[in-house]
């Protein structure tokens, strides 16, 4: 019989429980739901009025793997969903994951958390701008660091901050709060970054995805700057042989990582680290941290309507 548990006024069918969802560590599909319940706030801060893709692994990661942006067949009534323009069809609907009922329901398929780099009702205006650091083999999550602290200081002599989080899988993410940018534009600067980059760290960088060129080199993948990609959210669970999260972390963790254990965080890691840290990604949801991408002028609010600090929109 499949339990049935009231979250928030909202009944959801939770569904095998005790199923070993990954087998290296013995964590169960009732582990991976306590977890996300755990993390549900800052989790919840971060897929906020932004559209979700569903990577679903109902029998762990070495089962079947599918990726969805539509609704799942079942999705309740009461789970929101967001008009987003996709290029085959004008206008397709996907979930809205605002709330600890759609986060439990989502849960319970068993699903990575994407995000597009822009919200709701702004299809292509980004307020995010992300790099994708990825290590070439024998290139680890080490390497990826030197490069990150490199970009980091690259961003801040344009007057942008950049936050770290682990991919959750061998790399690591930078993200950026911008003032609202279309999503062309954004692409445009991290390209010319990631070019950047390899110029001046050429043993270190490649900005191609070509796989000859990688070996012993860190990607710095600009691609996921397009209106249409999406990526891991922060906090989400990986489909990988261990649960490892896509964690935020402190610019000194990276500053000093000197083996790749020391940024692979498992979903028993991380509300230790909340507790200590709180979420390392906060500013990313704050409006008053976001700055313009150089030589761009706001295309929502000018300087004379911006709310004072510590208010919101």
């Amino acid at each position: 019989m499949t339990p049935i548990t009231m979250v928030e006024g909202r009944r959801i069918s939770l569904s095998n429980l005790d199923k070993v969802l990954y087998p290296e560590t013995g964590t169960t599909k009732g582990e991976v739901l306590h977890y996300y319940a755990t993390v549900a706030d800052p989790l919840l801060a971060h897929t906020h009025n932004r559209p979700v893709s569903f990577l679903r692994y109902p029998d762990g990661p070495d089962g079947q793997l599918f990726f969805t942006k539509n609704p799942p067949p079942g999705t309740p009534a009461w789970v929101k969903t967001a008009p987003v323009p996709r290029s085959d069809e004008p206008s397709a609907a996907q979930v809205l994951v605002s709330d600890l009922p759609s986060l439990m329901w989502a849960a319970n398929l068993v699903v990575e958390f994407h995000t597009y780099q822009w919200p709701a009702g702004s299809p292509a205006v980004a307020d995010r701008m992300v790099l994708d650091l990825d290590p070439g083999p024998p290139a680890t999550v080490v390497e990826c660091c030197a490069a990150a602290l490199w970009l980091r200081e690259r961003l801040a002599a344009d007057g942008l901050s950049a936050y770290a989080k682990t991919s959750g899988s061998k790399g690591l993410h930078l993200a950026v709060p911008l003032e609202p940018t279309p999503s062309d534009r954004v692409s445009a600067y991290a390209k010319a970054l990631a070019q950047e980059a390899e110029r001046e760290l050429p043993d270190l960088v490649v900005h191609r995805m070509a796989k000859a060129l990688r070996p012993g080199k860190v990607f710095v993948d600009h691609s996921q700057n397009a209106a249409a990609k999406t990526t891991a959210a922060p906090y989400t669970l990986r489909a990988r042989a261990r649960p490892t999260v896509s964690a935020p972390v402190s610019w000194d963790e990276v500053a000093h990582c000197g083996d790749p254990s020391q940024l692979v965080f498992l979903a028993e890691d991380v509300p230790p680290r909340l507790e200590r840290d709180g979420d390392l990604f906060a500013p990313l949801t704050d409006p008053d941290r976001a700055r313009p991408l150089p030589g761009h002028h706001r295309t929502r609010k000018s300087p004379a309507t911006r709310k004072p600090p510590g208010t919101r929109r």
